[in-house]
């Protein structure tokens, strides 16, 4: 498994023809949400372009089809993640291959640009490790994300930008042996 990074973070179920079992991955990360109630905005588009003699014939000369396409004003998502240390050693899981999680998590959408997600419009703001001395930990993890609170400054106006949110961490409630590593 040393060429998979893929099934040493994450695990598979390698049933192809032969069923060759289950690898349990040590990293498991939780769908994200937003923050604020979110309100997208639907828009009609036009293509002005035909892709297939069928679809020209059908058009009778006429080269437009319509659609929908949604947007979101502004969202601001939170997500937990999580790597299980024992796990980590059964799959042979590093402390490099945890930097580079770290790393692809920092810049996830680099590289993802396109008409719906201009540059700069997607993007990582905080990465937020909670590092624990024990294998066993020393705190649920419940307790720690609890540490976190983000909010919106003024409740009154909808967000628009991530200047519109305060990120707190109540440090001074970091329990000993855990220790907070911030990235981005």
């Amino acid at each position: 498994m040393r060429d998979l990074y893929d099934i040493r973070a994450f695990g598979a179920v390698m049933a192809t023809e032969v069923n060759c079992g289950q690898v349990r991955g040590p990293v498991q990360l939780s769908f994200s949400r937003s923050v604020d109630r979110i309100v997208s905005a639907e828009h009609a588009i036009t293509r002005m372009a035909v892709t297939t003699e069928k679809e020209a014939e059908k058009q009778q000369g006429d080269n437009r089809t319509m659609g929908r396409k949604f947007t979101v004003p502004y969202a601001l998502y939170q997500c937990h993640g999580f790597i299980n240390p024992f796990l980590a050693e059964q799959t042979g899981f590093s402390d490099e291959d945890r930097e580079l999680l770290f790393t692809a998590l920092e810049n996830a959408f680099q590289f993802d640009q396109s008409a719906a997600r201009p540059p700069g419009s997607m993007n990582p703001r905080g990465l937020l490790v909670f590092e624990h001395d024990s294998q066993l930990g020393k705190a649920p993890s419940h307790t720690l994300f609890d540490l976190v609170r983000v909010k919106r400054k003024d409740e009154n106006k909808p967000a628009r930008a991530f200047t519109d949110y305060e990120v707190a961490v109540d440090e001074k409630a970091i329990p000993e042996g855990v220790t907070l590593i911030r990235r981005v």
